[in-house]
C-alpha cells in the first residue's frame, strides 16, 4: 500500500484551517461579537464604521445643542427681564406725566428710571459661561457703557448659528445693538436715556415726555419681537435634539444587530469544528502510522 504524502499535507491544511476557524469561532463567544477584525466579514465592517461614524457625529450635536440651550435660556430669561422692567418705566413716566406730581415726586421718578435703566444695562450686558450674549460675536468684551447720558454699544452684528446633523441652521444670538439701540425710534437706551432727563429737573414738558413714553412702547414691543426669535431657537433646538436621541437609539440598535454574536449559532458551529478537528486528527494519524509500517518493511 502506497501512501499520497500531498493527501497527508492537505489534510495538515485542513486541519490548520479548522483551528483557525475554532479560534475565530471562540473570539466571538467570549466577546459576544460577531465581528472581531475585518476579515471577518469586510461588508458589516464597513457598515459598522459608518454607523460608529453618524453616532459619533449625532454625540457631537447633543454637546453641542446642550451647551447653546443654556445660553439661548439664559438669553430668553434675560430678555423676559427687560421686558418687565420697560412696562415698570412705562407706568411710572404714565404717572409723572399726569400734571399732578410734585416737583420732588417727579425727580424721585427720574431717580427710579435711572436705576431700572442701570438694571437693563446689566441685563444686556448678561454673560454665560464667561461670554457676553448680546455682543454679537465680541463675546469677550462687554457689550454696552453709557456715559453723560448716552448708551454706546461695543459688539458686532454677527449673528451665530448651529448647523443640525440634516444641515439645517439654528439661531443662537440676537446682536445687543438689533435689541437695545434698534433703529427708527425703537431704542431701549435712547428712550431710556430720554426719560431721565425728562424728568430729572421736576419740570415736565408734557408733549415731549409723552412722545418719550410713545417711543418708550415701540421699544418694549421691539424687545418683545427678538425675545420671540430666541423662544423659536428654543423650540427648534429642543425638536433636533429629541430627533437626534431617537437617531442615535436607532443607529445603536442596528449596530447591535449588525455585530452581535448569534452565540447558539455560534456554539452549535463550535461544536461541528471540534468534531472535524478530531477527526482530521485521527485521520492524519492512522495515516502516518500506516506510512511508517510500510517503509520499515521495505
Amino acid at each position: 500500500m502506497r501512501v499520497d504524502p500531498f493527501y497527508i499535507t492537505h489534510l495538515v491544511g485542513s486541519l490548520g484551517n479548522t483551528q483557525l476557524r475554532q479560534q475565530q469561532l471562540s473570539a466571538q463567544l467570549s466577546s459576544g461579537v460577531n465581528i472581531t477584525s475585518l476579515s471577518d466579514n469586510p461588508v458589516a465592517a464597513g457598515q459598522n464604521v459608518a454607523l460608529l461614524d453618524q453616532i459619533q457625529r449625532d454625540d457631537s450635536f447633543t454637546t453641542s445643542a446642550n451647551m447653546v440651550t443654556g445660553q439661548l435660556q439664559v438669553s430668553d430669561s434675560a430678555l423676559g427681564s427687560v421686558v418687565s422692567q420697560l412696562t415698570q418705566v412705562i407706568s411710572l413716566a404714565t404717572s409723572a406725566n399726569n400734571g399732578t406730581m410734585s416737583a420732588d415726586n417727579v425727580k424721585t421718578v427720574s431717580s427710579q428710571i435711572a436705576g431700572i435703566l442701570s438694571e437693563v444695562q446689566s441685563l444686556a450686558n448678561t454673560s454665560y459661561q464667561g461670554r457676553f450674549i448680546f455682543a454679537g460675536g465680541q463675546t469677550e468684551t462687554t457689550p454696552f457703557s453709557t456715559t453723560n447720558g448716552t448708551t454706546s454699544y461695543s459688539g458686532d452684528a454677527n449673528v451665530n448659528y448651529l448647523e443640525l446633523p440634516n444641515g439645517q441652521r439654528i439661531q443662537l444670538n440676537v446682536p445687543g445693538d438689533q435689541i437695545f439701540l434698534g433703529s427708527g425710534g425703537n431704542s431701549v437706551f435712547g428712550t431710556l436715556n430720554a426719560l431721565v432727563a425728562d424728568y430729572a429737573s421736576g419740570v415736565v414738558d408734557l408733549l415731549k415726555a409723552a412722545a418719550d413714553i410713545t417711543e418708550l412702547n415701540k421699544a418694549l414691543n421691539f424687545v418683545s419681537q427678538q425675545r420671540v426669535t430666541i423662544d423659536n431657537s428654543i423650540t427648534q433646538l429642543t425638536s433636533a435634539s429629541s430627533a437626534v436621541t431617537t437617531e442615535k437609539t436607532q443607529l445603536i440598535a442596528a449596530q447591535m444587530n449588525l455585530i452581535q454574536a448569534d452565540i447558539p449559532t455560534i456554539a452549535t458551529q463550535m461544536a461541528q469544528t471540534q468534531t472535524q478537528q478530531t477527526a482530521l486528527i485521527s485521520v492524519i494519524a492512522q495515516l502516518e502510522s500506516s506510512s511508517n509500517n510500510l517503509f520499515s518493511k521495505m
